[in-house]
């Protein structure tokens, strides 16, 4: 695994300083600078160790970076890896944690300043919290990140990408720009959006007789709706794709709860209840 002299966080929320918190714990840089616009949160990611130095200057901070991560919303991405590149060490590898892909590859991938090279990424995990306060050196261990190279995109820095993300105890997992995007819709961002919906449509006088199974069901939720208004129509065609799947299954089931059909209502069941089981805890 490569040491880095310097790594560059753009964004030290509950991503940003989990990955501050784990290069730190492991010893991965000596150097961790921590870039954002507001001073509290740079004030509590310092406090709590997720990197050794701060700033709100993005050109200052990522100014001897050797790596840089991007950890802001994806409406933000391509621009701050535009600045980064315009002001990092020629050379300098650049990568994201964005949830989208294609439209961020895309923006990026024909070339940047000084050299510099992007290789997008996105960890598979976090949660509804958002904030330095929230971040774990944990966070990553057993889960899956994403790397989408291009035909444009250097073996070495896969290489280095890919055991930057294992030394944090992740698994990288191989894809498309295309492929990452039409899966996430599936698996991640028609989840939210189902969440949503539902939690939107309780009454505030039955909050008191919202169950766990409601509390479950609807915590995601509870994300930062601008961040996921961004990632929704950044993903929109995938996202519509799944919906419209989605609407499929629930009016198959409205069907069969309307027509009191109790083997229909079962099978569905039986397939959800089957699906939720092999995907463990």
């Amino acid at each position: 695994m490569k040491h880095f002299n310097t790594i560059a966080i753009v964004g030290v929320g509950l991503i940003g300083g989990s990955v501050g918190l784990a290069v730190r714990q492991r010893g991965l840089a000596d150097c961790v600078v921590g870039i954002g616009r507001r001073q509290s949160s740079l004030r509590i990611a310092r406090q709590s160790g997720a990197v050794t130095t701060t700033t709100i200057d993005l050109a200052k901070g990522v100014a001897e970076a050797e790596l840089v991560i991007v950890c802001t919303p994806v409406g933000r991405i391509v621009e701050d890896v535009r600045t980064a590149a315009a002001h990092a060490p020629p050379g300098t590898l650049i990568t994201d944690v964005g949830s989208t892909k294609a439209e961020i590859v895309a923006a990026l991938d024909e070339g940047l300043p000084r050299n510099c090279r992007f290789l997008g990424g996105h960890p598979l995990a976090g949660g509804e919290k958002t904030g330095p306060s929230h971040a774990r050196a944990d966070l990553f261990d057993g889960r899956v990140v994403v790397l989408t190279p291009t035909k444009n995109t250097r073996a070495e820095d896969f290489d280095t990408l890919e055991g930057f993300w294992n030394a944090l105890g992740a698994v990288v997992v191989q894809m498309s720009p295309e492929e990452h995007d039409q899966a996430l819709a599936i698996t991640s961002h028609l989840p939210h959006a189902v969440a949503a919906a539902l939690a939107a449509m309780v009454p505030e006088r039955l909050f008191r007789l919202s169950g766990a199974g409601l509390l479950d069901t609807t915590r995601i939720a509870a994300g930062d709706p601008n961040l996921w208004t961004q990632i929704f129509l950044q993903n929109r065609t995938n996202l519509v794709q799944a919906l419209e799947r989605f609407h499929q299954n629930l009016a198959e089931l409205h069907a069969a709860v309307q027509q009191a059909d109790a083997p229909a209502i079962q099978r569905i069941l039986e397939t959800g209840k089957r699906n939720r089981d092999a995907l463990g805890n």
